[in-house]
């Protein structure tokens, strides 16, 4: 058997990478090396990967937990640059339950369907509450810290029951 066509058997250690690079013929056979890098991803690399990746397979179960961090980092940002901004958000409060009676006047609803409603406009009228004092006092001022995990509590496990699962 010839020696261009006999595969050369070398051992290595385990974990060692080995690159094989034929032959290089003719003027321009300047040796080149490469570089692999042999170093493995320290353990914590490793659980913020897992991490990160099982966060992003749930993303759209998780929706309402992001959005309630999303607004105890607004609410933070703007209880230092702009306190005032607690009495603009206050009348948002109201549009919860403005569209709880425009959909009772339009599209009336009874039972299950009309205590999902009053439901939902509750946790909106109490989140955008929330969101109006915690701009104003500071998210960690008082017990607005507790009122933001139960309201956080609350919409991820409606979010749970009520999306449809796949």
């Amino acid at each position: 058997m010839s020696s261009r066509t006999r595969t050369r058997t070398v051992k290595t250690a385990a974990g060692i990478h080995t690159v094989r690079i034929p032959r290089q013929r003719g003027r321009r056979s300047d040796p080149f090396v490469i570089v692999v890098p042999e170093r493995r991803p320290s353990l914590t690399r490793e659980a913020l990967g897992f991490v990160g990746r099982g966060l992003w397979t749930f993303r759209r179960a998780l929706a309402p937990t992001g959005l309630s961090v999303l607004a105890f980092l607004v609410a933070g940002l703007l209880h230092l640059n702009a306190w005032w901004s607690s009495i603009v958000i206050a009348p948002v409060a109201a549009v919860p339950l403005g569209w709880l009676l425009v959909m009772q006047r339009r599209r009336p609803a009874r039972s299950t369907a009309l205590a999902w409603r009053i439901g939902l406009a509750a946790l909106a009228t109490l989140a955008a509450v929330w969101l109006a004092l915690a701009a104003g006092f500071s998210p960690l001022a008082g017990p607005l810290a507790l009122l933001w995990l139960l309201i956080w509590i609350t919409a991820q496990t409606a979010w749970l029951i009520i999306r449809p699962s796949r």
